[in-house]
């Protein structure tokens, strides 16, 4: 059950634990995802970093894994049917997490598949388009003299934080009481936007008191202050 060799990222990022979930990420918006999963579920398991500086997402062994070169990917030892499972896409990830220890997703049909529009909400619209903000206020991008790109993605940036802040008016969590997947997803994407881009400004942040104040709360759980630092940079 344990036996990863079959696995040939194991050979670039050997498991000291292969009877653990193997997490191969960079504490990213998308990355931590799955940390915090982790954290928050108890799950044991092994970070690896996956390095950008030297292009570790495009090296053959992390291909063999997620041919769509992006972090992060899991590979769990003993998944269905007590056989390995490996896995990329974040959304997915979070899902399997989930569904793998009955947490942070509901048993009940209706409230279960509302969670998971939120979390494609996310998925589709706020990781996507955050992420092109940040790269024409923050990156490359920025030096274009042509602002119409930045200034299409602050639109619909601005928008995406609308519907969110309406969604959190009187809620804790995007689900109500209930903490999820969904929020797992959606607030490191948030915090990035007006932390590691410097965008709170440019989006008028401050006109959506909701997101605020759940952000604060979503940073203050330990397993989020945790996964947040995972895998840690070497």
């Amino acid at each position: 059950m344990n036996d990863l060799t079959a696995f040939p990222i194991t050979q670039k990022w050997p498991a000291a634990h292969p009877d653990r979930l193997q997490l191969y990420s960079l504490p990213t918006p998308n990355g931590v995802k799955a940390s915090i999963m982790l954290e928050e579920t108890g799950l044991p398991y092994e970070a690896h970093l996956v390095r950008f500086d030297t292009n570790d997402q495009m090296s053959p062994a992390f291909l063999s894994l997620n041919p769509n070169n992006k972090i992060p990917a899991l590979l769990d030892p003993a998944g269905p049917g007590g056989k390995p499972m490996a896995l990329w896409e974040s959304g997915a990830i979070l899902i399997y997490l989930a569904e793998k220890t009955g947490q942070f997703l509901p048993a009940d049909p209706a409230a279960r598949y509302e969670t998971l529009q939120w979390l494609m909400f996310q998925m589709g619209g706020v990781g996507p388009m955050f992420g092109q903000l940040g790269f024409f206020h923050k990156f490359a991008g920025k030096d274009y003299e042509d602002k119409r790109p930045r200034d299409r993605y602050v639109a619909e940036t601005k928008r995406l934080l609308g519907v969110l802040n309406q969604r959190m008016q009187g809620r804790d969590w995007i689900m109500g009481t209930d903490y999820s997947i969904a929020d797992i997803a959606t607030w490191p994407w948030v915090r990035n936007l007006v932390g590691f881009y410097g965008a709170g400004d440019l989006v008028g942040f401050a006109d959506f008191p909701n997101l605020a104040r759940v952000l604060d709360a979503f940073e203050k759980r330990p397993a989020v202050q945790r996964g947040l630092a995972i895998p840690a940079r070497g």
